[in-house]
């Protein structure tokens, strides 16, 4: 990294530091990693919470050498998709407003998040020179349609469609997350030899495992002596939790066994709604936890559950899976097996899977677990430290996205 000569680099992303959404935390990371490798980085991002929309942080902030805009936007929030759509338009007319104002960047790199944000970074790019670098975190309008927030060839469709292909053709560089994203990139006639896979990474200085009992997290809630089932992580509808919530039901006269919800997300209602309709005590819901603490979460858990609805694959990325790796805790895919968690399994080796709607075999593979010796335990953990060691590590990623993103530009 350091051969590469300094440059000018503007970030662009609706979340950052100090906002503990996935996007805002690897942006973070590798805005972080840029300043260490003697760029200049800036970012704009948004003054409200992602999660919080009362919550609203400074306009400016220098933050371990990165300079930090945030721009206005409003605070209605994710009750509906108009409010969730008020959000993202006015953050993006200031966003617009703002990039009126700067000079040229030697790179922009812009991510997904709201889902057009990277188009006015490449038209920046294309008016006022520089490069421009999309991250592609999830694809639109392919979720949007999946969702049912838009009609395909709907008149709204047909904008963000063109918008995306716009971004597509005038991105020097495109950063997917997997190999069913650039497949997906590919059918939209993207040339392979624009885009670079790379995987988003364990954030492996925070997650160091941490025992049981000496376990922070586990203490104060009670959880010495349970086995604790955990999602933590985004409640969105792309990752369905029907499947995990009814397997709690069946075992809600287990008093050992305990389910944990950590997060955000526009499903959290639903979780607490399925707790109240059956009154299960064995279900417990937190909000996002620090960053500072996600270490002692994450290895609070004795199985960790990541949720992908089969129609997702390729659109959306499952980024909870690098920091249950870094806890060297089970895991269990609840979704497709061909998919990227299919592809982590294959090749190390680790967790299982089930089904959507397989509630049975899930209560099965716990029942199993709980029986797990602890040289068994020691082999998940090693296997889990080698795949981030060699694959998935912040050190790692974050020094391929540098070189391959910026030494070629």
């Amino acid at each position: 990294m350091n051969n590469i000569k300094s440059k000018r680099i503007l970030l662009l992303n609706q979340t950052f530091y100090p906002d503990n959404a996935a996007t805002a935390q690897h942006l973070t990371d590798l805005a972080l990693d840029l300043a260490k490798a003697g760029h200049l980085v800036w970012v704009i991002c948004d003054r409200r919470s992602y999660d919080d929309r009362n919550v609203v942080h400074v306009c400016r902030q220098k933050y371990e050498g990165i300079n930090i805009i945030r721009v206005g936007s409003s605070a209605f929030g994710k009750k509906t998709k108009f409010h969730r759509f008020m959000d993202y338009f006015s953050f993006n007319l200031s966003l617009v407003l703002k990039l009126i104002s700067l000079p040229k960047f030697d790179v922009v790199i812009g991510l997904t998040s709201p889902p057009w944000i990277s188009f006015f970074g490449a038209l920046f790019t294309r008016i006022k020179g520089g490069h421009f670098v999309h991250w592609t975190m999830d694809i639109n309008p392919d979720q949007a349609v999946e969702l049912g927030w838009v009609r395909k060839n709907s008149l709204g469709f047909c904008l963000l469609n063109w918008m995306a292909l716009f971004t597509y053709q005038k991105s020097d560089m495109i950063v997917c997350l997997d190999r069913f994203m650039q497949d997906r990139l590919i059918v939209k006639g993207v040339h392979s030899h624009r885009i670079c896979v790379i995987p988003a990474w364990s954030h492996d200085i925070d997650h160091e495992p941490i025992s049981s009992s000496e376990n922070r997290f586990r203490k104060q809630y009670a959880l010495n002596g349970k086995f604790v089932v955990m999602y933590s992580g985004n409640f969105s509808v792309c990752h369905p939790l029907d499947t995990l919530l009814e397997t709690a039901r069946l075992m809600k006269d287990n008093n050992r066994v305990h389910f944990i919800f950590v997060g955000g997300g526009i499903r959290v209602k639903d979780v607490l709604e399925f707790k109240d309709r059956y009154n299960l005590s064995n279900i417990q819901y937190l909000s996002y936890q620090p960053r500072s603490e996600i270490k002692d979460s994450l290895s609070a858990a004795d199985l960790h559950a990541v949720v992908m609805g089969e129609k997702y694959v390729g659109i959306v990325h499952p980024c909870k899976i690098y920091g249950i790796l870094a806890s060297g805790k089970p895991f269990i895919l609840v979704g497709p097996e061909k998919s990227h968690i299919g592809d982590i399994q294959r090749d190390h080796k680790l967790g299982y899977q089930v089904n959507h709607g397989a509630s049975d075999k899930l209560r099965a593979v716990i029942d199993k677990l709980q029986l797990l010796s602890e040289k068994e335990k020691q082999e998940i953990r090693d296997r889990s430290f080698k795949a981030v060691t060699e694959r998935y590590s912040r050190s790692l990623l974050t020094k391929k996205f540098i070189r391959l993103c910026l030494e070629k530009l």
